[in-house]
């Protein structure tokens, strides 16, 4: 067998394969030339798709099959196995189809097939507008825009962004790319000739200051105005700052931008120690990123347990002991109160040594622009269940929105990047008056060393939590209860539960709906 023989998976599915080999509903991979290619039988339908995911290449024959739909397993994307297409961020990009067909009792499978534009989602309402203008190039700005075009949308797009940067994937500035372990090329969400063949302005170091509902008017702070027929508002989130002595100083970080993270790297770089503070998902993947780069890490918080408000005290127990083990310091129960140059002071009396401090104390939502303008707003921009603001044709997605979810049955704001990614292909979509209810369970993923916690739903508050597995031993499943009722999930390596445990609170809130 040749090494090229030995990295393909499966069948030669150019060979075919037995139709009774793929039972109903099951899948299977294989690999037609140098591909490999997942086979999926729906009834008497057999589909031939890429096996891997276009948004992290995570593998989809561990996912789950839905309908004419395939999930991935790691962070919940969801493809059309007729016709490829991305249904649901995080992945973006369709995956690959072939030609299929069924002879003599077996499956066999040809060439590749073009790759078609998909078809727009329901009926407009109405004319579209001439012109779109989103303020934020982050999660949920870009992947409106994304959506807007791939609707054939054929007006003006304009996108508003205080970051110098093109839209990029924020995620990884925590995890690999950070730890060091995944190149520049994986960070841009795309590469500036998207923009360029899709004929979205990019204005790029351009604060939105005011918006003008009645002229219908945007201004940035440089005096220029943008005019607009619909507006989508996704302006994020800011790192907290504390208001200690020492909190100014260069060697003090937080991190949301790339331009933070490549501060924090190139500090990394020449340090020996490192302080976190904060014991949130951010600054424990910040800390877990500089562990893997050699620094001594100290972790500063004032709760008893990490992460124990979002997943609990067993899971809590967990993510301690397990930074413990990679060398990591805690010191719970205690906070900062100066930075003398290099050393930190603890309210507790302990003096930490860093050439880096690492601010990780949470986020709060950029609401100036959406409160100047006189929107409806209650921890964050109230929006309806199509997202749309208290003013008409006034849209807000991700980390500044807050909706009626379906699921919890509460108004709720979230910072999690797939449901500002899902927040702004809705929002896209009904600017274009498609009349789509934004009813996606959220989901995160956070990333410790080499511990993946996958998280769906959302649980502010619970009464009981039931735990199926080991935690200790990497291999669980979490579910956070209210009066008996499943409100979240936490796994760990449970990925296809995970799965099944979102698709069983879409079903529990469709139910609801009739």
């Amino acid at each position: 067998m040749t090494q090229e023989e030995a990295k393909r998976t499966g069948p030669d599915l150019c060979q075919g394969i037995p139709l009774d080999q793929l039972a109903d509903g099951k899948m299977l991979v294989g690999h037609v030339g140098d591909e490999d290619v997942l086979l999926v039988r729906r009834g008497h339908d057999v589909f031939a798709v890429g096996a891997h995911c276009t948004h992290y290449h995570g593998p989809l024959a561990d996912g789950l099959v839905v309908g004419d739909t395939v999930r991935c397993p790691w962070h919940h994307a969801c493809f059309d196995l007729r016709t490829g297409e991305a249904l649901a961020a995080p992945a973006l990009s369709p995956i690959a189809c072939w030609a299929v067909e069924q002879r003599d009792g077996k499956i066999w499978v040809s060439g590749k097939r073009e790759q078609k534009q998909p078809k727009p989602r329901g009926k407009a309402a109405g004319s579209a507008p001439k012109k779109i203008v989103i303020v934020g190039g982050g999660a949920a700005g870009f992947a409106a825009a994304e959506m807007l075009r791939r609707e054939h949308y054929q007006g003006s797009i304009v996108m508003l962004s205080g970051d110098d940067a093109l839209p990029y994937d924020r995620p990884n500035l925590s995890k690999d790319y950070l730890t060091g372990s995944a190149p520049f090329d994986y960070v841009p969400l795309r590469q500036e000739g998207f923009y360029r063949e899709n004929d979205i302005e990019t204005r790029l170091g351009q604060t939105a200051v005011a918006v003008d509902i009645r002229s219908r008017e945007v201004a940035l702070a440089g005096g220029d105005k943008s005019p607009y027929d619909r507006l989508l508002l996704a302006t994020g989130a800011e790192p907290v700052r504390l208001s200690i002595p020492g909190a100014d100083q260069p060697n003090v970080r937080t991190l949301r931008s790339l331009a933070d993270c490549h501060a924090i790297i190139e500090y990394a770089e020449a340090a020996r120690r490192a302080v976190v503070i904060g014991a949130s998902f951010i600054g424990l993947e910040v800390a877990a990123a500089l562990r893997a780069r050699g620094l001594a890490v100290h972790i500063v918080a004032p709760e008893a347990r990490p992460m124990e408000r979002i997943l609990g005290p067993q899971m809590g127990d967990f993510v301690r002991t397990l930074h413990e083990e990679h060398g990591a310091v805690f010191h719970l129960g205690d906070t900062a109160t100066a930075i003398d140059g290099k050393r930190v002071k603890l309210k507790g009396g302990d003096t930490l040594e860093a050439d880096l401090v690492v601010l990780g104390v949470g986020v709060r939502p950029r609401l100036e622009l959406a409160e100047q303008a006189g929107l409806t707003c209650d921890r964050g921009v109230t929006v309806n269940q199509y997202l749309e603001t208290s003013a008409p044709g006034i849209y807000a997605a991700g980390d500044i929105a807050r909706w009626p979810d379906p699921h919890s049955g509460e108004n709720i704001r979230v910072e999690h990047w797939v449901v500002a990614e899902r927040q702004g292909q809705a929002a896209a979509l009904n600017m274009l008056g498609r009349g789509v209810r934004f009813t996606a369970v959220p989901f995160f993923w956070s990333q410790h060393y080499d511990v993946p916690i996958n998280y769906v739903g959302h649980a502010e508050k619970w009464d009981e939590i039931t735990i199926d597995g080991d935690i200790a031993s990497k291999d669980c499943l979490l579910q956070f209860k209210r009066n008996g009722r499943v409100l979240a999930v936490a796994s760990i390596f449970r990925d296809l539960e995970s799965l099944q445990g979102e698709v069983a609170m879409e079903r529990a809130a469709a139910a609801q709906r009739q």
